[in-house]
């Protein structure tokens, strides 16, 4: 299962500045004046009103932002696995000379159409495109299940492709969004050398001032050299490990869902700085990634992942 921690807070809120005075005014008589004539005493002048408690800053997100963050998670040991192990979950995300950056499971994408931050709510869609990078390593080292790690380590693969997708601002909140987009990426590498295409729909909103959540619910489909490759049992693998052989097919691969949940630890997300990540999420592998004995006899077609980082605002 693949992991998206999308953890770059954008959140837009203003801070409220109120101020107050009341001079308090007091005059004072003697109750037995031993001079009638005296002069009185002015009265004190009002004194100057307080500072408001916040003042107005130029939020961080402008032209030019990024957000870097490292975290660590429990990931299944290959796609269709029941042991799990220790991940390092790295984070990039921005706005760099008008191009959005978006993290995309261990990678990222790119949005060549974001536009210039604002402090107001955007209350019309948006088309969002661009390039996307996407690095898969099953099976290709830290397999804990013996019998499947006799089956031989397989290559990584980088994935190449596009994204496109349309975002819909204000649907429940006043600074939500939902995104309806798919991407379509291919292996440069030479490892599994087919096609993924993966449609998604995301949503982000604004829990009070220093929460913000992202949800994702996505789906994968693959090609026939991309199952082959990642769920099929050859005979010389079927005498080494025990396992029945077994000839996969592409179609649908797996379905999903990802939440992250970022905290902000100065409750003030528009002047960047330091917050803290936390992401769940499960899927289903489904046909032959479920179907296959690495992960029907050796593993389980659920899957889980759960992980915390910290991210830096600049």
């Amino acid at each position: 299962m693949s992991t998206r921690p999308v953890i770059a807070p954008l959140a837009l809120a203003a801070c409220l500045a109120a101020f107050a005075a009341a001079p308090a005014l007091a005059a004072g008589e003697d109750a037995a004046a031993e001079d009638s004539t005296a002069a009185e005493q002015p009265a004190p002048p009002p004194a100057p009103p307080a500072a408001p408690p916040f003042a107005f800053a130029k939020p961080v997100f402008d032209e030019t932002w990024a957000t870097l963050g490292l975290g660590a998670g429990l990931v299944p040991s290959y796609a269709g696995s029941n042991d799990y192990i220790a991940f390092p979950l790295p984070l990039i995300a921005g706005r760099v000379g008008g191009v959005g950056i978006s993290p995309n499971g261990p990678g990222f994408s790119l949005d060549l159409f974001s536009p210039r931050p604002t402090l107001a709510p955007r209350t019309k869609p948006r088309l969002a495109a661009g390039p996307v990078l996407r690095f898969r390593n099953d099976r290709a080292n830290r397999i804990t299940d013996t019998v499947v790690a006799r089956a031989g380590k397989l290559d990584a693969a980088l994935e190449l492709g596009g994204n496109v997708a349309v975002i819909f601002p204000g649907v429940f909140r006043k600074f939500d969004q939902l995104t309806l987009g798919a991407q379509a990426r291919r292996d440069v590498l030479g490892a599994h050398g087919g096609w993924v295409v993966e449609p998604q729909v995301g949503y982000r909103a604004l829990l009070g001032k220093a929460f913000t959540l992202q949800a994702q619910v996505s789906a994968e489909f693959v090609d026939e050299s991309f199952a082959d490759y990642y769920f099929t049992v050859t005979p010389a693998q079927a005498t080494a490990t025990g396992l029945p052989q077994f000839r996969a097919d592409g179609g649908l691969n797996r379905i999903g869902t990802t939440a992250t949940l970022a905290y902000d630890l100065d409750r003030n997300p528009l002047n960047g700085g330091w917050s803290l990540t936390g992401v769940a999420g499960a899927g289903r592998m489904i046909g032959d990634s479920a179907r296959t004995p690495y992960t029907r006899l050796r593993g389980d077609p659920n899957q889980f992942i759960l992980g915390a980082g910290v991210a830096f605002t600049f």
